[in-house]
């Protein structure tokens, strides 16, 4: 129960004073409710109108002042007095219940809203480590049954203060009885705690199966185009039909253990009621009124018992979802790079003359793995000049490029910034100060406009065109039929690769930075659009520090400075003409390759 508690602490820091009022009001409903039972019958007895001797109890002397009603008064008064407390009990009810939802639902945005927040502020190596579609997961089915599991845990507090209440009315009118009934209670919990660890078994298996499940959906929505050409649909189909089968399953097993715990307490219920009775009239020679009213608050108590058992197992059964987000919440505070606060009036980071590598090692640490993907890594890029990275399929390019935005941190070595190192302390300023467009174009499903305005959301109609202008999208996004309002779908569906890149690069260009990073940005596209992105950054060149990760040659032909890496190493450095003339070198066979694949 330890991660429960953590929550209520949790609900304790959200809800604060609320929640305690929130709990009085609970005990003082339960003793409105034990007051009705208690009028239903002392108070009649003792008025004279039905004979029933509620024994020598402290219950009896409450209510002596109804021997000065007359009798024909008396049931009038007794009436009036039960539907007021039962009024009073009601609109108390409503009001709890309003408030309990607000705090549940209350902290259910909260912990969503600071799960997602420390998503946000981790690094990027704890992105790296995590599967997308488990983080999703997490964020919205886990976090959905940590509030559930806040529900069952205010019922439960609400069935056990009832219940302590009750249980206080039952040893004012007989002692002995009440510890005999409460010892067969207590033997029932006993016998049927196998059904909490039973909740405990299928809560794991229904994270287990939810996580498979959405990840599985993930992947194949992602990859629907592949599912299709290939004819996959058979086989995709099948793993659907068996995780829902697993997962109907569970859903089916949790029915039947619920229902067979229920089951239990009232057959037990039934029993116990019972025998109670009968060794109460035999045994301790109870008066009928007390006998009658030990019965009804016995008979209102056991279902109330059956709840908190049922809240225990819907609590256990929540459990692994609050391990799973208390154990991300733990993951992204040890991974966290910036709070909230520290973001707010960052300026972008002023470069005069040149960002460094010096002597950087760095190394992933995935599944146990100690190699280095760079290893001794020194260059230097020179602002308001071109650099361009190129290389084989996992020569480290674009683990470089991480690096230069600060993403990851050399193992060994430095990254500096006009001779000052990269920290912590200015690392966020260099972020503002860039731009990066990805090989694999990201846009929103939103309107041009809106995707422009994600980066620079006060940005001018006259700002944007000119954005889409240098980046050689205004042609195209001209001749659309709603303009810059046009819907472009999911993940820019809409658009071709071209349009969607130049898109993209007039975004970051929007943005006004002083570095433009390119991972591959021309890799997918053909020769005309491949050479209206070579214009844009032609047009830009001198205006900003362009860094680029090129995969085909020709569009580096203009670049200042060409690096060249390998197995994680610089090998060459220079201009572009000058890495040509050796053909034997790396270069020389990625750009004769290339040049070999064009004719």
């Amino acid at each position: 129960m330890t991660h429960v508690f953590y929550f209520l602490k949790q609900i304790h820091s959200y809800a604060g004073k609320i929640l305690y009022i929130n709990l009085l009001a609970m005990v003082f409903i339960s003793l409105l409710d034990g007051i009705g039972i208690l009028l239903l019958i002392p108070m009649i007895s003792m008025s004279g109108i039905v004979n029933l001797d509620a024994g020598n109890t402290q219950v009896s002397e409450i209510f002596t002042f109804l021997q000065d009603i007359p009798i024909t008064l008396g049931l009038p008064t007794i009436l009036a007095i039960y539907v007021l407390i039962v009024i009073g009990q009601n609109l108390l009810q409503r009001h709890i219940t309003i408030q309990n939802t607000k705090i549940q639902h209350g902290f259910s945005r909260h912990l969503r809203v600071e799960t997602y927040g420390s998503l946000l502020h981790a690094n990027w190596d704890f992105f790296i480590r995590n599967r997308k579609s488990d983080l999703i997961n997490l964020l919205t089915a886990e976090i959905a049954r940590s509030s559930a599991g806040t529900h069952s845990f205010l019922q439960f507090i609400a069935s056990l203060i009832f219940t302590f209440i009750q249980i206080g009315l039952a040893f004012l009118l007989s002692p002995n009885l009440t510890i005999f009934v409460l010892l067969c209670g207590l033997v029932l919990v006993f016998l049927n705690r196998k059904f909490l660890k039973s909740s405990l078994a299928l809560g794991n298996r229904n994270y287990i199966l939810g996580k498979d499940y959405l990840a599985g959906i993930t992947d194949q929505i992602n990859g629907i185009k592949d599912i299709k050409s290939n004819t996959l649909e058979k086989s995709r189909m099948d793993w659907f039909r068996t995780i829902t089968s697993g997962m109907q399953d569970e859903q089916i097993e949790y029915s039947k253990m619920k229902t067979t715990s229920q089951m239990y307490y009232k057959i037990a219920s039934a029993v116990l009621i019972a025998t109670f009775i009968l060794i109460a009239v035999n045994m301790f020679n109870a008066q009928a009124g007390q006998l009658m009213l030990i019965i009804i608050i016995f008979s209102r108590l056991w279902p109330r018992v059956a709840g908190i058992q049922g809240s225990l197992e819907q609590i256990a059964t929540t459990i692994p979802a609050f391990k799973a987000v208390k154990a991300l919440q733990d993951e992204c505070k040890n991974a966290k790079e910036f709070t909230p606060k520290e973001t707010k009036d960052i300026k972008p980071i002023q470069i005069n003359q040149k960002i460094e590598c010096r002597n950087v090692w760095f190394c992933y640490h995935q599944n146990g793995s100690t190699s280095y993907a760079l290893e001794d890594i020194n260059v230097v890029i020179p602002t308001n000049k071109m650099t361009a990275f190129v290389g084989r399929s996992g020569a480290g390019k674009s683990t470089l490029i991480d690096l230069l935005m600060g993403l990851n941190q050399p193992e060994k070595g430095q990254v500096l910034i006009d001779g000052k190192p990269l920290t912590s302390e200015n690392l966020l300023s260099l972020r503002r100060a860039i731009s990066y467009v990805p090989q694999d174009p990201f846009l929103f499903n939103a309107s041009i406009r809106e995707n422009l305005q994600m980066v620079v959301p006060d940005a001018t109609e006259e700002q944007m065109w000119d954005a889409l202008d240098f980046s050689s999208a205004a042609e195209f996004v001209s001749t659309l039929p709603q303009g810059l309002n046009t819907l472009i779908g999911d993940r820019g569906i809409r658009l071709s690769g071209g349009e969607r890149q130049r898109i993209v690069l007039a975004r970051a260009i929007l943005r006004n930075p002083s570095i433009l990073v390119l991972d591959e940005a021309t890799s997918a596209l053909d020769t005309e659009n491949e050479e209206k992105i070579q214009q844009a950054l032609d047009r830009l060149k001198g205006r900003m520090t362009i860094v680029v990760i090129a995969h085909r040659l020709s569009t580096i032909r203009n670049a200042d400075q060409v690096v060249v890496l390998d197995r994680g190493s610089i090998i060459q450095k220079g201009e572009f003409g000058q890495l040509a003339k050796d053909k034997r070198s790396v270069f020389g066979h990625l750009l004769s390759n290339q040049m070999e694949a064009s004719l």
